[in-house]
């Protein structure tokens, strides 16, 4: 359906692998209002297409391909696309973002995004030139990595977008990736969905431009926003320099460093898996996804060849989470299983609680504490499901069930937790246990930026007025991605000379106080009618301006907001309809009832005190069910809610009596 609004290409892809039929998929412009873009509008359109129950790994399942109203609109940060689908790893709703260049590439071509039903009989392909399309023969190809296939499949046509799996979503490991160029589509396995239905990648290129609804104004925004994020501490600075690992020792000064599979927080050799030991002794060069000013991405050498070099999440997972202190193996690691095609968080994660396992003698499976030939040799297990690797490809709270070890098996959902010990962030926490893929910083709100990381922080373990806080985070974050921004982007929430006050104990403590006091404040933020917020907020947040200016949208900070909110929800009813219930909403026992300083009863994740309120504050009943008032402010009410009661409610039966 062509649409009115400008950002937009006004078309979708509907391809039938089983039949091999090409179509358009019809998109709304009531959805376009509401969703926006990226995971909110695959969602609904997940909701729209999927029959509840379905296999996640069965052709029944839907992959849906999308794109953002500024996704290649020459805005900041803006190269940003999406892949969703019902998660293999959780059963419940599944995405994943990526600043790899297929999603401009495929509006380039004149296309929003795509759906993929079905299942190829053998291995194949799609490519995407302008209006043509076809599902080409991957026979060749199947079994290379995901650098080769991507190569193989752009053959002369270099400057095409392109994404793949690689032997992990082949081989249906449970957490495979899904790259494009180096950057990686990690979590839910939505690899894992590509490979069961035989497909092993796409390319896209076109000649097409973005529309843009006012030219003038827009590119006037993006030239102030552009100057804003080369000015500010956090995005001008700090990114660049360190890159994502600037926060690995702070973090681990503070207690929050997942150290021996989430058992402490503070990990003594942590300077050697740091962000300045990368910079200092391995950094070639800083790179970015395009259209980014930020350019936080580091590269590094591997045997002669320049390559995307490690982030934070597994310089940590991969390092103190194993007690490995080898930088130069985790750069090693995180090439291999960039090629192999899986989630670095979850491949750590998974290996640092099976190695607990070992330890405890309940699974003896010869993974030990730093013992880097037994991870190197896992790695490659997992991807071919060879060995242990078959039991480790199907994630933590597989073996928790399988081996034991529930008490302290790092997931939420089945989605393994990344690189932030919940008790030294409270209100990260409470992200994980109520974000709707499972256990994500980024879903979570990124609180840790609040309580550890920022310049300016919460008490990280007081649990009175987080609440809030991870309410408004967790929309905020969500609406940056549905409208296509990098959530780094984000970073300029917490304004530039606010970097001042580390040096200033007095006033530091002041600001410590206040916001870790403000809930009430931030709850009426919250609540704020979108028609009390007709206002942008460009020397904060710039978002909302620039997709007013870009798509023509009758859209302000207050609307903008709320369509985060109401996406949250859409996401939570999807889960609902799976029969995702309150009884999930949950971490394991270590982080709730073991302190994480054995001198300090309060550093434990108080979930009974915050869970209630973080409910109240989304308009959802005591089991976690957004009221029928909730779904009719949100304009949601397409939603029959006696329906989502019913599944909700046999599906936590279900899981009681399988247990």
């Amino acid at each position: 359906m062509a649409t009115k609004y400008k950002g937009y290409m006004g078309k979708m892809l509907d391809i039938d692998l089983t039949t091999g039929t090409i179509g358009e998929y019809q998109v709304s412009d009531t959805d376009r209002e509401l969703f926006l873009g990226g995971r909110y509008l695959s969602t609904k359109i997940l909701w729209d297409v999927l029959k509840p129950g379905i296999d996640p790994l069965s052709e029944e399942n839907v992959l849906v391909v999308m794109t953002s109203p500024l996704t290649g609109s020459g805005g900041p940060c803006t190269s940003r696309y999406d892949i969703s689908a019902k998660s293999p790893q959780t059963g419940a709703i599944g995405h994943s973002n990526s600043g790899g260049n297929f999603g401009m590439n495929l509006k380039r071509a004149g296309w929003d995004g795509m759906l993929v039903r079905g299942k190829a009989k053998k291995p194949v392909y799609i490519e995407v030139v302008d209006d043509t399309v076809e599902i080409k023969p991957a026979e060749k190809i199947w079994g290379m990595d995901t650098q080769e296939s991507q190569k193989a499949m752009l053959g002369e046509n270099k400057k095409a977008g392109s994404m793949a799996i690689g032997p992990a979503g082949e081989n249906l490991v449970k957490f495979a990736a899904v790259v494009s160029q180096e950057r990686c589509h990690g979590r839910t396995g939505m690899g894992a969905v590509m490979g069961s239905k035989n497909l092993k990648g796409m390319v896209a290129s076109g000649t097409k431009t973005v529309p843009i609804h006012d030219p003038a104004k827009f590119k006037e925004t993006i030239k102030k926003w552009i100057k804003m994020l080369q000015n500010h501490p956090a995005t001008g600075d700090i990114a660049p320099k360190l890159g994502t690992a600037f926060s690995l020792i702070p973090l681990s000064v503070r207690n929050t460093l997942p150290t021996k599979n989430f058992s402490v927080g503070t990990y003594d050799k942590a300077y050697n898996i740091s962000g300045e030991l990368l910079a200092e002794k391995h950094l070639v060069k800083n790179f970015g996804c395009i259209s980014c000013p930020i350019r936080c991405g580091r590269v590094v050498n591997i045997n002669g060849h320049d390559v995307k070099g490690p982030e934070y999440e597994i310089l940590c997972l991969m390092g103190s989470n194993l007690l490995v202190d080898d930088i130069k193996a985790i750069i090693d690691w995180n090439y291999e299983i960039d090629l192999l095609g899986m989630d670095t968080i979850s491949t750590g994660t998974i290996l640092g609680f099976a190695a607990e396992l070992n330890e405890k003698g309940l699974w003896k499976n010869g993974l030990e504490w730093g013992n880097k030939k037994a991870f190197s040799k896992a790695i490659k297990d997992i991807a071919y499901r060879k060995g242990i690797g078959n039991d480790l490809a199907e994630g933590v709270r597989f073996l928790s069930k399988k081996y034991g070890g529930e008490d302290f098996a790092p997931h939420v959902k089945g989605l393994e937790i990344p690189a932030y010990e919940p008790r030294g962030t409270v209100s990260q926490a409470l992200g994980y246990a109520t974000a709707t893929r499972g256990a994500c910083h980024l879903d979570a709100g990124y609180e840790v930026y609040m309580e550890v990381t920022g310049p300016v922080t919460m008490n990280q373990h007081q649990y009175r007025g987080k609440p809030p806080w991870t309410v408004l985070t967790q929309n905020l974050m969500a609406v940056i991605s549905a409208g296509g921004n990098c959530l780094f982007t984000g970073w300029t929430f917490v304004p530039g000379p606010a970097y001042k006050l580390p040096g200033k104990p007095i006033l530091s403590k002041i600001v410590n106080w206040i916001m870790s006091n403000i809930g009430w404040v931030i709850a009426l933020t919250v609540k704020t009618p979108p028609w009390l917020l007709k206002i942008h907020l460009p020397f904060l947040l710039p978002h909302s301006k620039a997709l007013k200016e870009a798509t023509g949208m009758k859209i302000d900070f207050g609307s903008w907001s709320r369509i985060g909110d109401r996406g949250y929800n859409m996401e939570k009813l999807f889960n609902l309809r799976e029969g995702i219930s309150k009884d999930q909403d949950k971490l394991a026992k270590r982080f709730t009832d073991v302190p994480l300083l054995p001198d300090n009863k309060k550093s434990v994740v108080r979930m009974d005190k915050m869970l209630p309120k973080y409910y109240r504050l989304r308009g959802w009943d005591k089991d976690g069910i957004p009221k029928k008032s909730t779904l009719k402010k949100l304009k949601l009410d397409f939603v029959d809610h006696s329906l989502i009661e019913k599944t909700a409610a046999a599906g936590a039966i279900d899981r009681m009596n399988k247990n």
